[in-house]
């Protein structure tokens, strides 16, 4: 099995591993650094679980090998808000996001970004950037709401 050197900055942190070229960044994330907060749910993209972001962009950890991300920037749902909570963790606490709690991690990333690209979006916007993230518990009400939330959270603090 060939192995290849990489480096990742993961929520700030740069993490040199070798890793076998065939690894999955969502078992470099979760077995070699312990960040757990990255769920394994489909394995086919399907669910959304395992979505980081990679270079400030959604993606699916699931199918993305961890030498693709060697050099890239990574951030995880620990890495979020950065010692507070992140307005998108707010929002999902004040509005209750989330039940089970499984695509949680992974739904508020792509909300992060979401939110980073379209500072207010509307309900549909909402629906249809959230669209590639399953939740099988919340019916997604709660998860629009908390997204709105964090718009509005978001907006303060840059107006302050």
């Amino acid at each position: 099995m060939s192995s290849h050197q990489i480096s990742v900055t993961i929520n700030g942190e740069e993490h040199t591993r070798e890793v076998e070229a065939r690894l999955l960044l969502v078992h470099f994330i979760r077995e070699e650094l312990g960040l757990t907060g990255t769920h394994i749910g489909c394995d086919t993209t399907s669910c959304g679980a395992c979505t980081v972001l990679l270079n400030g962009v959604p993606a699916k950890s699931c199918t993305v090998f961890a030498v693709a991300a060697d050099g890239a920037e990574v951030t995880t749902v620990e890495g979020l808000g950065n010692g507070g909570l992140h307005p998108v963790q707010q929002g999902f606490t004040e509005k209750h996001g989330l039940q089970c709690g499984f695509c949680t991690p992974g739904m508020m990333l792509t909300s992060k970004a979401l939110l980073e690209e379209n500072p207010d979006p509307s309900e549909a916007e909402i629906r249809w950037g959230i669209s590639g993230n399953l939740c099988r518990c919340t019916g997604y009400v709660n998860i629009v709401r908390a997204v709105q939330r964090a718009s509005e959270l978001m907006k303060e603090n840059s107006d302050g």
